[in-house]
C-alpha cells in the first residue's frame, strides 16, 4: 500500500471512497515495484468521467523502446453513478477538493483510495499539534501517579 501522509496534515478528511483505475500494462508493472508518486495528485470530473491528474508512474528500464510512456497521462477512474454525483456535489460546494489518499491492491486489481477534503488553516494545524502534545504529557503524568 502506498500512502500520501501529507494529506492528513494539510486537510480535514470528510469522506473516503475506493475507486478502480484504468492502467496500461507498463504502468501495472511499475506499480508492483512501487515506482509511483502520488503527492500533489488530485481528481477532476470531465464530461461525466472522473480522472486523476499528476499521478506519476515511472516506467521501468526493461520496457521495449517502441512503447511511448507518458508519465503524466490522465488516468480514468471507475466509480458508480451515485459516487460520481457525490463527488460533483462536494466539488461544487465551497472549499472542497478531491485528492488521492493512497494506492492498494485488492486481489489482482489496483485500487485508489480517494478522499473529499477541506483545507486546514495554519491555526488549525497549531491547535492539533498542541492537543497531541497535551495528550502525550497527560499520559506521562497519569503513568507517574500510579
Amino acid at each position: 500500500m502506498i500512502l500520501n501522509k501529507k494529506i492528513f496534515y494539510d486537510f480535514f478528511i470528510k469522506e473516503k471512497i475506493n475507486a478502480g483505475i484504468i492502467l496500461k500494462g507498463w504502468e501495472v508493472k511499475s506499480l508492483r515495484l512501487n515506482r509511483v508518486a502520488i503527492i500533489n495528485s488530485y481528481i477532476s470530473i470531465l464530461y461525466n468521467n472522473v480522472y486523476v491528474f499528476n499521478l506519476k508512474i515511472n516506467p521501468l528500464e526493461t520496457i521495449c523502446n517502441h512503447i511511448q510512456c507518458d508519465i503524466n497521462r490522465k488516468k480514468q477512474l471507475l466509480l458508480k453513478k451515485k459516487e460520481i454525483e457525490l463527488l460533483k456535489n462536494y466539488i461544487n460546494l465551497k472549499n472542497f477538493t478531491v485528492v488521492v489518499l493512497g494506492l492498494f491492491w485488492k486481489k489482482s486489481w489496483c485500487k485508489l483510495k480517494i478522499a473529499i477534503v477541506k483545507g486546514k488553516k495554519k491555526y488549525d494545524k497549531r491547535n492539533i499539534l498542541k492537543n497531541k502534545e497535551w495528550n502525550i504529557n497527560k499520559k506521562r503524568f497519569l503513568k507517574k501517579d500510579i
